[in-house]
């Protein structure tokens, strides 16, 4: 997985609520809306959580511990998610929160790793990760400067690392998405990709992100915001996931087709410039040997006349023959 080439990223998570048959379903909606790469968490609920283990305040409906077994899938069907990932021509990844989700991931033969924020400081399961000696793409959204430094050097090995900003807000108002921290993770992380994951409402953030520079662009995703769980009503749904793909497209080929303003002005708008700008014509009739002043002219379209621009160099000639009035002089009609 190359982070420096553009990818959206469909955060599915946990939307699927624990249905295969979900998990199937939107992988195809996400690729059919324009996600390059789908994106799940792989949890064994025992070995991540303890059983008294706080809910985060913006889903309490179920302990983690039930929730995380409810929803969790057997080593066959996360291999068949990547299997339907691959025929549905978008890349698959999940987030590891254990060891032994590493160690599931590695079965399935994941071909980059995702950590989430929450797992920034957990130093051991980064080490394992690094290990395997795959991509892999940093959130930065709970973890402070120092923490994400030390997080950066357990990867430094790796063939290709990306830090994506990300405030763990859900949902996250607008002065909180941090796109200055786009600027400084490539500043204190020298060599490795930048990236965004958003966890804004609407489209701007990640558009912004994409013109300020992160090549990799994650969102959530979902059927609906109606379903259950803890992401579904911060989440796309399809049709405004594919309108967000197509902008965040469009941003990346703005930002990587520079223009030279001339030769875009002379080359491609001569016509657009010969209808809209203004030429030098007189206000009057006006007979050989007249001497042109201020008054006795007028810009008007088109401009494929002398430009009202150099109204100046024509003031004090003189005329070498009679002109009628609202005609376009030339250079020719001057002494």
């Amino acid at each position: 997985m190359n982070f420096a080439q553009n990818l959206i990223i469909a955060e599915i998570g946990s939307v699927h609520d624990g249905s295969f048959g979900n998990a199937l379903r939107l992988i195809e909606a996400a690729a059919a809306s324009g996600a390059h790469v789908v994106k799940f968490q792989t949890h064994v609920a025992e070995a991540e959580t303890l059983i008294d283990a706080p809910a985060p305040a913006y889903f309490k409906a179920e302990p983690r511990l039930a929730y995380f077994k409810r929803t969790s899938f057997s080593v066959e069907q996360w291999k068949s998610l990547a299997a339907k990932s691959k025929e549905c021509g978008v890349l698959f990844l999940s987030s590891p929160f254990a060891l032994e989700a590493v160690d599931i991931l590695e079965e399935v033969n994941v071909s980059a790793y995702k950590i989430p924020s929450g797992e920034i400081t957990n130093l051991p399961l980064l080490r394992k990760v690094a290990q395997t000696n795959k991509p892999v793409l940093l959130s930065s959204g709970m973890s402070t400067w120092k923490e994400l430094e030390l997080a950066v050097n357990e990867f430094r090995g790796n063939k290709s690392i990306c830090v994506m900003q990300c405030t763990s807000a859900y949902p996250c108002p607008p002065d909180k998405v941090g796109l200055n921290n786009l600027a400084e993770i490539a500043r204190r992380f020298p060599g490795v990709t930048v990236g965004y994951s958003d966890h804004t409402l609407g489209t701007a953030a990640g558009i912004a992100a994409a013109t300020l520079g992160a090549t990799v662009i994650e969102k959530h995703f979902t059927f609906s915001k109606m379903m259950y769980g803890s992401d579904a009503k911060h989440s796309m749904e399809p049709s405004q996931f594919k309108d967000f793909c197509e902008s965040v497209t469009e941003a990346w080929i703005m930002r990587s087709s520079p223009t030279d303003k001339d030769q875009l002005t002379q080359n491609e708008m001569g016509d657009m410039k010969n209808t809209f700008q203004k030429s030098i014509v007189l206000s009057l009739p006006l007979n050989e040997g007249h001497i042109l002043t201020e008054k006795d002219l007028a810009f008007k379209k088109p401009g494929d006349g002398i430009s009202s621009a150099l109204w100046l160099e024509v003031v004090g000639r003189k005329l070498k023959r009679s002109i009628a009035a609202d005609k376009k002089i030339t250079w020719d009609d001057l002494v």
